[in-house]
């Protein structure tokens, strides 16, 4: 994905973005601006349009859509935003670009804990971060999160920096599910038992316990089956490692999934259009190509999950919801700095 600008997709929609909002409305298109890449979601934007006749134009970035949508105000083209996290769909609610989505539909397919209040964001998939363990240095098949500050593991783990997005929503779960002053503790201990400094990605990761820097690694379910079944120079990687679901202790206890989702946006041009977009994504044959896509587990019941995926083991979430997860985001990343985790 570009980190440094907006790529926009097609060019039509760039003539859209200069011309405002009176060429932004169109009977038969819809706006999608996303944090998820273009190459990953395109087959399924074509097959909506195949369906339903509507083009999709597309504006992707790593960073900065909902200030982008904030700072162009009524003008602003967007009909729909998707993110790859809870912080960023909470990030777009706090920033005011959202409206509710009111319908049946995605309130009977996608269950409570996976959309916000008042339908102000809903989730379309998940992923969970996990541990990956490797093959030959770690014989125990089952983990917690609260064991990852055990010091049995001093030395020997590998992850991305603490204020990555996707650390953020696993920290702000371990507040949530056990307040600031356990949740300090426990950070401390995962930082003490790190290998080396945070660094990397969820692949790099896989890579150093590939190399023997550490022993187990966290990064999230869907990097491991890319590695393994799309990218070859990368399988030896995940040929080293193994993925192990963890949980949490206690009552409820389960694993941290986080999502990707869609907000409608406040100034939807095409809003008729932005609604049979986003209750197309949740339909069967979308949820399974998105999976399929993507290696993400569909959130609509009975809809077949990524066999690579699938080899992991049932998946079973934590019973706090991600609403309450996005709560405790800004104190994760206060603490992350206290602990001076990422130095």
């Amino acid at each position: 994905m570009n980190t440094t600008a907006l790529r926009l997709m097609p060019v039509a929609l760039a003539a859209t973005l200069a011309a405002g909002p009176a060429l932004a409305q169109s009977k038969g298109e819809v706006n999608l601006y996303s944090y998820r890449e273009q190459k990953l979601i395109q087959p399924l934007l074509d097959a909506f349009t195949k369906e339903t006749g509507i083009k999709v134009n597309v504006v992707t970035a790593s960073r900065g859509l909902d200030q982008r949508m904030k700072s162009e105000g009524a003008q602003s083209p967007a009909d729909v935003l998707m993110t790859v996290d809870i912080g960023r769909l909470q990030d777009a609610v706090e920033a005011g670009v959202t409206q509710s989505i009111k319908s049946a539909t995605l309130e009977k397919v996608i269950p409570p804990q996976y959309h916000g209040a008042d339908g102000q964001w809903y989730g379309i998939a998940a992923r969970a971060r996990v541990v990956y363990a490797s093959k030959d240095r770690v014989k125990q098949d089952k983990i917690t999160y609260e064991e990852l500050a055990d010091p049995k593991w001093k030395g020997k783990i590998c992850i991305r920096s603490g204020q990555h997005m996707y650390n953020n929503a696993l920290f702000a779960h371990v507040i949530a599910k056990h307040g600031e002053k356990k949740a300090e503790e426990w950070l401390r201990g995962l930082k003490a038992n790190l290998a080396q400094r945070p660094s990397g990605g969820d692949r790099e990761t896989a890579r150093d316990i590939a190399a023997g820097t550490c022993d187990i690694g966290i990064a999230n379910t869907y990097y491991w089956a890319l590695m393994n079944d799309r990218v070859a120079k990368q399988k030896p990687w995940a040929d080293a490692t193994r993925v192990i679901l963890p949980t949490f202790e206690g009552e409820g206890g389960g694993t941290h999934v986080n999502i990707t989702g869609v907000v409608l946006a406040k100034h939807a041009p095409n809003k008729d259009n932005a609604m049979k977009f986003i209750e197309w994504m949740v339909t069967p044959q979308a949820q399974e190509m998105y999976a399929n896509s993507t290696f993400e587990y569909p959130l609509r019941e009975g809809v077949e999950i990524s066999k690579t995926i699938a080899s992991f083991g049932p998946l079973k979430p934590d019973s706090i919801t991600l609403a309450e997860v996005a709560k405790h985001k800004k104190a994760a990343a206060t603490l992350v700095d206290k602990v001076g985790f990422d130095q």
